[in-house]
């Protein structure tokens, strides 16, 4: 599959997933907030996945419109601005919960499948690759 982020570049973008993911868990720590709420809600993006229920191109748009940077830091942006703690602490589990995936080498996928994605193949996708 090209497309895909490999070697050093695959390392880097993982290495950045986990500076991602602990920077939004000191936030949070910073937010007053529960953990408990935290663990509840970490998951939640992960919800997107159900649209692989109406095939590959479905899913992959909408597991990339809740596992990209954009949205979470809109939402964590919005919270600050309006002055609204419950969006700004929820944007910052969303980005932790992108952080975790990237650091994990779960990538944005491709419409060509749910193993496809821009930090490489996953899952059976990559044991079948060469």
């Amino acid at each position: 599959m090209s497309g895909a982020a490999e070697g050093g570049v695959r390392a880097l973008l993982r290495v950045e997933g986990a500076c991602v993911l602990f920077a939004a868990c000191w936030l949070y720590a910073q937010s007053g907030y529960g953990w408990g709420v935290f663990a509840l809600c970490f998951l939640a993006p992960d919800l997107a996945f159900l649209g692989y229920l109406a095939g590959p191109r479905v899913g992959a748009c909408c597991y990339n419109a809740t596992h990209a940077h954009v949205g979470a830091i809109a939402c964590f942006v919005a919270g600050r601005l309006l002055a609204q703690p419950a969006l700004l602490v929820a944007g910052l589990i969303w980005i932790a919960h992108v952080g975790f995936d990237r650091a994990l080498g779960y990538g944005l996928k491709y419409a060509s499948g749910f193993g496809d994605t821009h930090l490489g193949r996953i899952g059976r996708a990559a044991r079948r690759a060469p």
